[in-house]
C-alpha cells in the first residue's frame, strides 16, 4: 500500500502538552481532546489516538475532520473497512473536502478495490487536476491494473508538478522502464540520483537497469548504496505489493541479486 496521502491530515498540526486530561476534562474541552488525539496521531501512538478520536466523536459526531483522522488511524491499525466507513461519513458531512476521498481511496487500495479507489482519485482530480497525491495514487492503481501506459502518464504529471515528490519521479522512471525505454528510464533515474544521492529507490532501480544492460560492476556499486539505505529492496513481495514497482524492473533486480549472491 502506498502511504503518500494517509498521513496528510495527521500532520496538519504539531502540538505539545505536558499533561493528559481526564475523560471529564476532555468532554468539557473538546478542542483540547481534538488536539491531544492529533498529537498522538503525529507521534504514532495509534491505539491511544483511536481511543481519543472515538471519545471526541462521541460528543462531536458531525466533525468531518475528526472522522477522517480516525479513519486514517484505523487504516494504520489494519482496519481498512473501518477506515472506509469513517471516510465515507466524513464525505457525507463535508462533501466539498477532498481529503476524505483521497484517504478512502488508500483504504480501498489496501483491499485491492482498484475500481473504487480509481473513482475516488478521479473525483479529486476533477476538482483539483494538479493534486499530486491523487495523480500519484491513481498511477499506482493503474499499475496494479496492469495499465502501465496510463500509469506512466499519471506519474509524469505528478513528477512535473511544482509539489512533486522524489517517489513520483522514481515511479515515472520505473514505468518507462516497464514499457521498454531503458535509455530514457536511465536518464531520469540518474538525474534523480544527482539530486537525491541517498534515495534508495532510485539506486535500486538503477542497479536493476544497469544489470539488464550488462553493466554488472556499476550495478553492484549502486546496489551497495541501495542496500545500505533500505534492505527491503531485496524482497520481491515488498517491491510488488508495498512499494508497487512494475514487474519488469522487479524481476530484473531479483535476478541480479540471485546471481550476485551465488
Amino acid at each position: 500500500m502506498n502511504f503518500i496521502r494517509v498521513v496528510k491530515v495527521l500532520l496538519t498540526l504539531s502540538i505539545f502538552f505536558v499533561f493528559v486530561p481526564s475523560q471529564t476534562q476532555a468532554k468539557a474541552n473538546p478542542q483540547f481532546l481534538f488536539e491531544k488525539a492529533l498529537q498522538e496521531s503525529n507521534e504514532g501512538d495509534f491505539i491511544q489516538a483511536e481511543k481519543d478520536w472515538s471519545l471526541y466523536l462521541n460528543e462531536n459526531p458531525n466533525d468531518a475532520a475528526a472522522l477522517s483522522n480516525r479513519g486514517n488511524i484505523r487504516l494504520a491499525l489494519g482496519d481498512p473497512q473501518g477506515a472506509i466507513r469513517d471516510q465515507t461519513m466524513a464525505i457525507e458531512i463535508s462533501p466539498e473536502d477532498l481529503d476524505p476521498y483521497l484517504n478512502r481511496g488508500i483504504a480501498e487500495e489496501a483491499l485491492q478495490r482498484w475500481e473504487e479507489a480509481s473513482k475516488d482519485y478521479k473525483y479529486v482530480l476533477k476538482k483539483s487536476p494538479q493534486d499530486v497525491s491523487a495523480l500519484y495514487n491513481l498511477g499506482n492503481v493503474m499499475g496494479s491494473m496492469d495499465n502501465w501506459i496510463e500509469a506512466k502518464k499519471l506519474f509524469s504529471q505528478a513528477a512535473s508538478s511544482n509539489n512533486a515528490i522524489a517517489m513520483a519521479r522514481s515511479s515515472e522512471a520505473l514505468a518507462i522502464y516497464q514499457l521498454g525505454d531503458l535509455e530514457l528510464a536511465e536518464k531520469k533515474i540518474r538525474i534523480l540520483i544527482r539530486k537525491y544521492p541517498l534515495f534508495a529507490d532510485a539506486r535500486a532501480a538503477l542497479s536493476a537497469l544497469l544489470w539488464k544492460k550488462g553493466f554488472s560492476g556499476e550495478a553492484e556499486s549502486n546496489w551497495a548504496a541501495a542496500s545500505g539505505l533500505d534492505i527491503r529492496y531485496r524482497e520481491r513481495d515488498w517491491l510488488l505489493n508495498i512499494r508497487r514497482w512494475p514487474p519488469r524492473p522487479t524481476s530484473d533486480l531479483i535476478a541480479f541479486l540471485a546471481l550476485k549472491d551465488r
